[in-house]
């Protein structure tokens, strides 16, 4: 790129596109998932894919991505990350593609399953995920690597969740984040304390006929904590 006597005026010999995708995490009450696509394009059609595409050029890099997701998922307003820019040389077999990737937490029970179909997407386990097209393994795996370090600091989890859930959903999810088994009154003990969930009449008795306590998130709680220095590490 030159710089043509101190102006703003640019020119440049350059062919290069700038794309955006998307890793969308879910959780499904049991699993924490990831959402993937058979590609319907060549190069490398019918192999699986993160969700992605060009920027418009008169559109910014953060609506390029919430459009993808919209388009995508039917849902608006949903946790959107950016986590890193992917731009090696070689990177995309069809030409020269820099690709700014984002992630996303949702609750699987608000997904479309019209935008399944439309789109032949399917959710994964973490431990069963596919060969994936181009350096797109590479963006889940630093995607997964991203969420755990910020798991630990910040209540992204819940953006995994229904409205309502059990402290042992609760458990549940961070287990799948972090891939390995919590004990379950450390958890209760340390999740309690931090007093950033509210207690509700309603119960969940699909496991048992007493059934278990539904929470919410109490959002205002846990910003007033984190002005205070709060660390949410479990």
């Amino acid at each position: 790129m030159k710089l043509i006597n101190n102006t703003n005026i640019y020119t440049a010999k350059q062919d290069i596109l700038v794309a955006v995708d998307c890793i969308i995490f879910g959780f499904d009450s049991k699993n924490l998932k990831l959402l993937l696509f058979k590609r319907k394009l060549e190069p490398s059609k019918g192999l699986w894919s993160l969700i992605g595409a060009f920027i418009n050029d008169d559109q910014s890099i953060d609506d390029g991505a919430k459009q993808i997701l919209f388009e995508t998922t039917g849902l608006k307003n949903i946790y959107l990350e950016q986590l890193k820019t992917y731009g090696d040389v070689h990177r995309d077999i069809a030409g020269r593609v820099i690709s700014i990737v984002y992630y996303s937490l949702i609750s699987v029970n608000k997904f479309e399953l019209e935008s399944v179909e439309k789109y032949d997407a399917h959710w994964f386990d973490l431990n069963e995920i596919p060969e994936l097209i181009f350096d797109h393994g590479e963006m889940v795996k630093d995607a997964i690597k991203q969420l755990r370090t910020k798991a630990k600091h910040q209540p992204i989890g819940f953006n995994l969740l229904p409205k309502y859930f059990t402290i042992p959903e609760l458990q549940t999810l961070y287990e799948s984040i972090y891939q390995r088994d919590l004990d379950s009154r450390n958890f209760r003990k340390k999740i309690l304390s931090l007093d950033i969930l509210t207690k509700t009449n309603k119960k969940d008795k699909s496991g048992s006929k007493k059934g278990a306590f539904l929470y919410t998130f109490n959002e205002e709680k846990f910003d007033d904590l984190i002005s205070k220095g709060l660390n949410f590490e479990i």
